[in-house]
């Protein structure tokens, strides 16, 4: 990709629609131009002509399903090869809400290889040139599903829980070297996932849902605040810092050699 000037360059997964498509258009109007990538190669184009259009950047476009190796290894290789490259948005994921019983082998599999394995794969391919360069950022989309689990939810919630525990281990990887991650765990969020996952958007309560404007726009202002980890539906900052402290007290009550008392032989 041929950048104007010096301007930095902002890659997009699951760009073609959704929280990925406000997250490409939010990232031109900073001025960055685009890597948009997504399986649907036809909304991809009109999304890239009208950012082009409307904000004068330059907007490559990738047709893949990083599901699949062969495609995930190509989209891995062009980004590690942008020197221009400086902002990496891992959005692309997939969900099927429903017990594990009614899931098939390759549901599961899906949602493990595009919210886990790409996730990751992808940011390995970015961090040697941003540690390089001491520069670069890296938005995690995780959900609030991370944090709980329900009925329908168990490998939906079990790969939204390592993209957290992966991003939080990273973060403290990264701390000092000028490259930053954000950890993003939405709320219900109107997109299109709703009615892939089984659920329709339709059949949830209105009052709970944000749009997927709101849901980046807050995203991007805990960005510009500092955040580590971003909640854009939750009002109360310190209930995250409760659950933060509480979770690491746990951690620390596991670090001895003997049993708790509850398990000793009477």
């Amino acid at each position: 990709m041929t950048t104007s000037g010096t301007r930095k360059v902002a890659a997009i997964t699951g760009a073609s629609s959704g929280i990925g498509s406000v997250y490409a258009e939010r990232f031109a109007a900073r001025g960055y131009d685009l890597i948009l990538i997504a399986r649907r190669g036809e909304r991809l184009a009109a999304l890239s002509g009208q950012l082009s259009a409307v904000y004068g950047v330059e907007v490559e476009v990738i047709s893949a399903d990083l599901t699949k190796e062969a495609d995930l290894v190509r989209v891995a290789g062009s980004l590690a090869d942008s020197a221009a490259l400086r902002v990496v948005v891992n959005n692309a994921g997939n969900s099927r809400l429903a017990p594990l019983a009614d899931t098939s082998a390759a549901e599961s599999a899906s949602m493990i290889a595009l919210n886990i394995v790409a996730l990751t794969r992808l940011t390995e391919a970015v961090l040697p040139s941003f540690l390089s360069q001491k520069d670069g950022l890296i938005i995690n989309i995780a959900s609030v599903l991370s944090l709980h689990a329900l009925p329908t939810s168990a490998i939906y919630s079990g790969t939204k829980g390592y993209v957290l525990n992966f991003s939080r281990g990273l973060q403290q990887e990264l701390a000092g070297t000028g490259v930053r991650l954000q950890v993003v765990l939405p709320g219900t969020t109107a997109t299109e996932l709703w009615d892939l996952s089984g659920v329709p958007l339709a059949s949830l309560n209105k009052a709970k849902i944000m749009s997927a404007e709101d849901m980046v726009d807050a995203a991007l202002a805990g960005l510009d605040n500092h955040e580590d980890v971003t909640l854009p539906s939750v009002a109360d900052a310190s209930l995250w810092d409760a659950y933060d402290a509480a979770r690491s007290k746990l951690f620390l009550a596991t670090q001895t050699g003997k049993p708790a008392p509850r398990y000793a032989k009477s």
